[in-house]
C-alpha cells in the first residue's frame, strides 16, 4: 500500500524556525513532525511518497540518515499545487488504495482502523472526522446513520454550520478518484470530493488528539499534550543547586540548567545551558541553544544554536487554541 504525506508550503507560520528547516522536520519532543506521522502509518504501507518544494535538499539528507524499514520518495513539487493537486503530480506511483495524510499533523487517529472502515463500506474515498467546538476555520460534514457522507460545508459561520464533524485531514481513496482531480491547483476538498460524493463517500469518527502544528501556538500545544500535566524528565544532565523545576518539564542529554526557575511546562531539548536566574515557562528550547543570565522566556520557541543575551525577555502572545482542545 503507498501513502501520500502533504508537506507543502514554506511553513511561513512557524518562521524564523522554517528559515533553517523545512516544516516536516520542525521537531516535536524530539522527534520531527514527518517522523510522528511515518510512524503513525499502517505496516502494509510500504512506500511513503512525500511531494516536496521548499528545502528539498534538507529533506532528502535527513530522510537518508534515517534507517526506515519502508521505502520514502519524495518527489518535486516545485510549484504549490494543493491538496488535489499534489496527489495528481504522484498518479504514476498509484497503483491501489491508497492513503493521504496531512504532514504537519499529530493526531492519535489509527490508521489502520481508517483502511479497515473503508474497505468495510466498499467506499471510494473515506475521510477522518473530528469533532470540534468552532466548525468555522474547517471544512464539516454531514452523515447518515451507516457514515455515509451527505454534503460539506467549507469553512461555514458558526450560526450557518449544520455540524461539528470537522475533516481532519486523512484520506482512504480509490485509484478512480484520480480522474476527478484536474492540472495544476486543486484543493481536494473544495473541487474534488464534491464531485464524488454520489460515489459513495464515508466518514470515521475518532477522538483524542489532533493538533496542527503549523503554528507556533499549535507546536507548544503538540508538545504540552504529548508531555501530559505530570512529567518530570531528566535524561543525563547538570540541574545545579538552587533550580525550581515545575511539572511538566523534560530536561534532554548533556544540558546544564544552573540556578534558574524551570516550568511549569517546559522543554529542554539536547546539549542546552540556561543561566543563573533564569525563567523559562510555557516554552521550548532547542539543541545547543543558550540562555543567558536574569533571562525571562515565556510562551516561546527558542532555535537550535541560538543565544539569548544575558538579561533578555523573550515573551510572544498567545493568540490561538490549538485543534486538539
Amino acid at each position: 500500500m503507498k501513502a501520500v504525506l502533504l508537506v507543502g508550503g514554506k511553513g511561513t507560520r512557524l518562521r524564523p524556525l522554517t528559515y533553517r528547516i523545512p516544516k516536516p522536520l520542525v521537531p516535536v519532543m524530539g522527534k520531527p513532525l514527518i517522523m510522528h506521522v511515518i510512524d503513525s502509518l499502517p505496516r502494509e504501507v510500504d512506500e511513503i511518497i512525500v511531494p516536496v518544494g521548499y528545502k528539498r535538499q534538507v529533506m532528502q539528507d535527513y530522510i537518508d540518515s534515517c534507517d526506515l524499514d519502508r521505502s520514502v520518495l519524495l518527489v518535486d513539487e516545485p510549484e504549490p499545487l494543493g491538496t488535489g493537486g499534489a496527489v495528481k503530480n504522484v498518479q504514476e506511483r498509484l497503483d491501489g488504495t491508497f492513503l493521504v495524510v496531512n504532514g504537519d499533523t499529530i493526531s492519535s487517529l489509527d490508521l489502520e482502523e481508517l483502511v479497515s472502515f473503508h474497505r468495510a463500506k466498499g467506499s471510494v474515498a473515506t475521510i477522518s472526522l473530528r469533532e470540534v467546538e468552532d466548525p468555522e476555520p474547517f471544512g464539516i460534514v454531514s452523515l447518515d446513520e451507516n457514515g455515509r457522507i451527505l454534503r460539506f460545508q467549507e469553512k461555514p459561520k458558526r450560526e450557518e454550520a449544520f455540524s461539528n464533524m470537522a475533516n481532519a485531514g486523512s484520506y482512504v481513496l480509490e485509484p478512480e478518484v484520480l480522474h476527478h482531480i484536474g492540472e495544476g491547483f486543486v484543493s481536494m476538498e473544495r473541487e474534488v470530493f464534491p464531485k464524488i460524493l454520489d460515489k459513495g463517500m464515508y466518514g470515521m469518527r475518532f477522538g483524542g488528539l489532533w493538533m496542527d502544528c503549523g503554528t507556533r501556538e499549535n507546536l507548544l500545544d503538540a508538545y504540552w499534550m504529548l508531555m501530559g500535566p505530570d512529567t518530570c524528565s531528566i535524561s543525563r544532565s547538570c540541574v545545579c543547586e538552587g533550580s525550581d523545576l515545575k511539572a511538566p518539564f523534560v530536561v534532554k542529554d548533556e544540558s546544564v540548567v544552573a540556578g534558574t526557575t524551570l516550568g511549569p511546562r517546559a522543554y529542554v531539548s539536547e546539549r542546552v545551558v540556561v543561566g543563573l536566574r533564569s525563567k523559562v515557562e510555557r516554552s521550548v528550547i532547542l539543541e545547543d541553544a543558550r540562555v543567558g543570565t536574569g533571562c525571562l522566556i515565556r510562551d516561546s520557541i527558542i532555535d537550535a544554536g541560538v543565544s539569548v543575551p544575558d538579561g533578555s525577555d523573550v515573551i510572544s502572545e498567545i493568540r490561538s487554541k490549538s485543534r486538539g482542545e
